[in-house]
């Protein structure tokens, strides 16, 4: 008897250690009592030593760092190509177009945040997706005092809504787990996905119009005025901010056209030393406009390459980015000093996401991964089992968030699946229901591109958690509740 309470009581312990290691992290982060690369390394590390397996500490590391390895490597040669695609100007023509579009008003521009995101992740690669939508709009909430929250938010939620795409990875990895054909998950779940869609553009219309509120509509020339290179960052309803002070940013204004000048005359009056606008200058000394379709047909191969398969994805960034390298800059100096302005963004995302392997080694190495999944499951009601497709929707919003796609979908549905077919629950209806957590789980610690996203943005990852948690999951129900509605799911 007393070996069967031992038993029974092991895989509680784990999952209470399991579910408290992660509230832990989330917590510290959020009231920035430690940074996000410390906090995935030490709180793992400690509650290894409390479930009793300190000494295979280092092997559950190693296990992690291996297993993200390729995606370290495909985030820091895709920092790399993004990077120099941006300096040669291959984006610029996005850039002034959706400036066209925004002129000086929040709202606009954080739907324009919203619709770029979206169109951008049909590569279905989430930190391709961030790096072009970061560099388009970063400028203007810059400039304009605007919540940078609200751009990582926004852009988060449209890439977790298109993530579902069969090519972008959780549509694959269930038709895989379920052994199903994609298209058939994937296509019935269109106008459930694309309620989503639909919401996050209402939900970046009511932020825009907060924004608004918050500081008003400026004409181009109360843009441009010279401030500091540096601004606080603003969260929704924090306040005036800086903006107040100068009496520029929360200033309400109608804007009747663009200002005196032309977007490019714009840029051009904007102080070099300024990084938010930087991107934007006509003049700089990276721009080759006579590459100009080299580099977009180099980019269009890349990402047809990327979807096609035709290598891994490591491979290909590795191999275009030392092609646009050499190519846009034949000479040594040029080059290392393209690496060197981007090696920041390299050390921070690639540093975060083996910090994280420490994190996700920890919870598949001790077995808490397991049985925090094993007793969410077991603790489903047997009522419910006729409702499985809609408690596997459910059950994928903090799933997803709190473990990786390939833990989720591989470790998980499978048992999902089983128990809604043996109450008549077809594992077609499983698998729609599971791609519903997407639009939170891109805003997950353990997603190596929101470490892109919130480097780039120069948000502090707890911030953006606390902003985002909240309107992903809204955005998650609204797509369960559409497929629902349709008898997808």
């Amino acid at each position: 008897m007393g070996v069967q309470r031992r038993t029974l009581g092991v895989p509680l312990m784990l999952t209470i250690l399991g579910f408290t290691m992660i509230a832990t992290f989330l917590v510290l982060i959020m009231l920035k009592k430690m940074s996000p690369i410390a906090a995935l390394v030490l709180i793992p590390a400690l509650f290894c030593v409390f479930v009793g397996k300190g000494a295979k500490l280092g092997d559950y590391v190693i296990d992690g760092v291996t297993s993200l390895a390729p995606t370290a490597a495909m985030l820091m040669f895709a920092i790399v190509y993004f990077g120099v695609m941006i300096d040669v100007g291959l984006f610029d023509p996005i850039v002034r177009g959706i400036l066209k579009f925004c002129k000086a008003d929040p709202l606009r521009i954080v739907v324009g945040t919203a619709v770029l995101a979206a169109i951008v992740s049909l590569d279905g690669d989430g930190s391709t997706t961030f790096m072009i939508t970061v560099s388009a709009m970063y400028p203007l909430y810059k400039r304009l005092k605007m919540s940078l929250v609200v751009m990582t938010g926004v852009a988060a939620m449209a890439n977790g809504v298109m993530n579902t795409l069969p090519w972008g990875g959780p549509t694959a990895r269930a038709a895989t787990a379920l052994k199903l054909n994609a298209s058939d998950i994937f296509v019935p779940m269109i106008p459930a996905l694309a309620v989503g869609l639909l919401g996050v553009f209402v939900l970046a219309y009511v932020l825009g119009r907060r924004e608004r509120k918050r500081l008003g509509v400026l004409t181009l020339d109360e843009v441009l005025v010279e401030e500091p290179a540096e601004s606080e960052t603003v969260l929704v309803g924090a306040g005036t901010g800086k903006g107040a002070e100068k009496g520029v940013a929360n200033s309400p204004k109608t804007t009747g056209g663009s200002g005196s000048g032309t977007d490019a005359d714009a840029d051009a009056e904007l102080p070099d030393e300024d990084d938010g606008f930087r991107g934007l200058d006509p003049n700089r000394a990276t721009l080759r406009p006579k590459l100009y379709w080299f580099n977009a047909l180099l980019t269009v191969t890349l990402l047809t390459a990327m979807i096609m398969e035709w290598l891994p994805i490591p491979v290909l960034f590795l191999l275009g980015a030392a092609l646009a390298l050499t190519v846009n800059f034949p000479h040594m100096p040029d080059q290392k000093a393209r690496l060197g302005a981007h090696a920041e963004n390299v050390l921070n995302v690639s540093g975060m996401v083996f910090a994280a392997a420490v994190f996700t080694g920890v919870l598949q190495g001790t077995g808490m991964v397991d049985h925090m999944a094993t007793w969410l499951v077991d603790n489903i009601p047997d009522g419910m089992g006729p409702h499985m497709a809609f408690v596997t929707g459910v059950l994928s919003i903090p799933l997803t968030y709190f473990m990786s796609n390939d833990g989720f979908y591989f470790g998980i549905l499978p048992v999902l699946a089983e128990a809604g077919q043996a109450h008549g629950v077809s594992s077609l209806e499983i698998a729609r229901a599971s791609l519903v957590g997407q639009p939170l789980h891109m805003s997950s610690p353990l997603v190596p591109a929101v470490y892109v996203l919130v480097g780039m943005a120069k948000v502090e990852f707890g911030d953006h958690t606390r902003f985002v948690v909240k309107w992903a999951a809204l955005t998650s129900l609204v797509v369960l509740g559409a497929g629902i509605l349709f008898g997808i799911i």
